[in-house]
């Protein structure tokens, strides 16, 4: 099975949800530490010119490959990469279900804005508390985003490649 976690920038909500994913960080009753915050693996690190890319963040314990992506404001994005996904299946056989999980419905209003600052203006100082902020307030919502996300893919639904739009999980 394949995850691709993504969002607009595929540098926050999308490095969170892979490093949960992969069981980098856990939940519990707490909020992640700052600390924690920042040393999750591409978070903050991603400029213009990764967005696109499809970056590989590890196997899960089930064997899984899992992958963020940062598709900007582009809406055809995920469809093009199902379809190709499909046309690859159909060229080439192979059993590899792919599940593409939206994780822009966790971002809170201060997350777009210190992203806005770090990522896009350069003005970490303003821009990385505001990300760290946005992350203690999202971090339940990605992980239960995760956890259905992971859920799906192990469902014995019979599609070849599912998109999950997904919605706040409070």
């Amino acid at each position: 099975m394949i995850y691709i976690y993504n969002d607009y920038g595929g540098t926050h909500t999308t490095a969170l949800a892979a490093a949960y994913h992969l069981k980098e960080i856990t939940q519990s009753e707490r909020k992640l530490t700052k600390e924690e915050i920042l040393n999750v693996n591409y978070f903050n690190k991603l400029t213009k010119e990764d967005s696109g890319k499809i970056i590989f963040h590890g196997i899960d314990e089930n064997g899984d490959s899992v992958y963020t992506i940062g598709r900007k404001s582009n809406k055809l994005v995920v469809p093009a990469l199902k379809n190709m996904s499909l046309l690859l299946h159909s060229k080439y056989p192979f059993n590899e279900k792919i599940i593409f999980s939206n994780t822009s419905p966790t971002v809170p209003f201060v997350m777009s804005m210190g992203g806005f600052f770090s990522r896009g203006i350069k003005i970490d100082f303003i821009g990385v508390p505001l990300l760290v902020m946005g992350a203690k307030q999202c971090c339940d919502n990605i992980f239960r985003l995760v956890e259905n996300t992971k859920q799906i893919g192990q469902s014995s639904n019979d599609e070849k490649v599912i998109i999950l739009e997904n919605e706040i999980y409070k």
